[in-house]
């Protein structure tokens, strides 16, 4: 039978009470029920004034505001307000009644660009809620995933200057060079002049937003974004992140992303990266750190239907190279980039059989670089082979990689709304 139903239940007085009308099993209440924000008090207290002014909005309910925008991938804050003034569930997290006011929209933002801003509140806050989960049982930060991602930034990708700018020192860079000096003086070679000049290179700044990087990558869409290197453990927590222009390489961001999670979080036995992270600084670093690095298998980079590196043996002992038909690639010299030189003899290679196959000098050598920390890449790809890395790595697309598409499928994290790094923090979504 059809029927219809009367709208007048529009203006019906109910008695009722607010939590009367939120599920039992709705995530604000979840949340409520796990997490205590009373610390956040204690956290912002210098930033605000205790005995005069006008009284302020709640700083929790601030900070449950921005939550509930990440939670449930609100685009910005207007329209997070929006729905919370309609949202009983949103009203009930907040301790806000049916009649009173909410927040207006610019509140959040302003408070955050007079007193959040430079007091690390939200690293605070993020944190303090990870430990939380620590204690609970939910993370496990024994083996972490890192990866990067790069976010659209909020800059016109035509207008931009090209500037020369100096080229960060790497972390490393100090302890390369006295190895480098001291490999040398054992081979008999005399040690490099100290560089007195900082090394150079041009790039696109671009005048809307210059600090994000220019990203060019394989065929895709060249654009400003920025770079967030994140780490997460094997059910997808987020451990930690730093945000960096886009034409920053991973390889450089991990030793810091590496000491900071070691600090806020606790040292992991085991890290898992991808190809882009395979190089021999890193792996030494890791070990050093007594930490698992599990690499993948990296395919080699020779032309076809030539000998590939790892057909010609490495001689530790006597220091050599040693081609598929047996003759001896003595050592020449060590680089300033730290890379070993082995160079064959021509007057044998100019009758060799697999001449062809070996190299394309004009002098008939073959030459074969060595960086000096090129057993610690041997040593992650023979542990590459066990079943503990096998399985470690098979879980990296399941973690990081879901923590990214997640971030911008249901978090917006597609493209940044505002310009500058310090707006890019691992607690607040951009």
């Amino acid at each position: 039978m059809l029927s219809k139903h009367s709208s007048e239940g529009r203006h019906q007085v109910t008695m009722v009470a607010l939590d009367d009308l939120v599920p039992q099993d709705h995530l604000v209440r979840k949340v409520d029920q796990v997490m205590d924000f009373n610390f956040v008090y204690d956290a912002v207290k210098d930033t605000y004034s205790l005995d005069n002014g006008r009284p302020s909005v709640d700083p929790v309910v601030l900070v449950k505001i921005a939550l509930l925008q990440y939670l449930f991938g609100i685009r910005s804050m207007r329209q997070t307000i929006k729905e919370i003034e309609t949202n009983v569930a949103y009203r009930w997290f907040l301790g806000y009644d049916f009649s009173e006011k909410i927040p207006h929209f610019s509140t959040f933002g302003k408070n955050y660009e007079r007193r959040f801003q430079d007091s690390g509140l939200f690293e605070h806050i993020f944190y303090r809620i990870l430990r939380e989960a620590m204690n609970y049982g939910l993370v496990d930060p024994s083996v972490m995933f890192i990866d990067s991602t790069h976010v659209k930034a909020n800059a016109n990708k035509k207008k931009f200057d090209k500037k020369t700018v100096r080229v960060e020192t790497r972390s490393y860079q100090s302890q390369l060079e006295k190895e480098i000096h001291i490999d040398r003086e054992k081979n008999g070679k005399k040690p490099f002049p100290p560089q007195t000049k900082n090394e150079t290179k041009e790039s696109k700044i671009s005048t809307t937003d210059p600090e994000s990087g220019y990203y060019v990558k394989d065929e895709r869409e060249k654009l400003f974004a920025y770079s967030f290197h994140t780490a997460c453990d094997a059910r997808g927590f987020i451990l930690g992140n730093l945000v960096t222009g886009a034409n920053v390489h991973d390889s450089r961001m991990l030793e810091p992303l590496v000491n900071q999670l070691m600090e806020q979080v606790g040292k992991p036995n085991a890290i898992a990266v991808d190809a882009g992270y395979k190089t021999p600084p890193i792996a030494k670093y890791l070990m050093d750190q007594e930490i698992r690095a599990v690499m993948p298998y990296t395919r080699p980079r020779t032309k076809d239907g030539y000998l590939r590196k790892h057909e010609y043996v490495y001689d530790e002992h006597h220091d050599c190279y040693l081609c598929p038909q047996g003759e001896i690639l003595t050592y020449r010299t060590t680089t300033r980039e730290g890379y070993r030189q082995y160079a064959s003899n021509p007057q044998i290679c100019q009758t060799c059989p697999l001449l062809q196959q070996c190299t394309q000098s004009q002098e008939h050598r073959k030459m074969i670089h060595r960086h000096l920390w090129e057993e610690y890449i041997e040593e992650a790809d023979h542990l590459r082979h066990t079943e503990i890395h096998k399985k470690i790595y098979a879980q990296r697309k399941e973690t990081i990689e879901r923590v990214f598409a997640d971030g911008k499928e249901k978090h917006g994290m597609r493209w940044t709304r505002f310009r500058g790094l310090k707006k890019k923090c691992l607690c607040r979504r951009c």
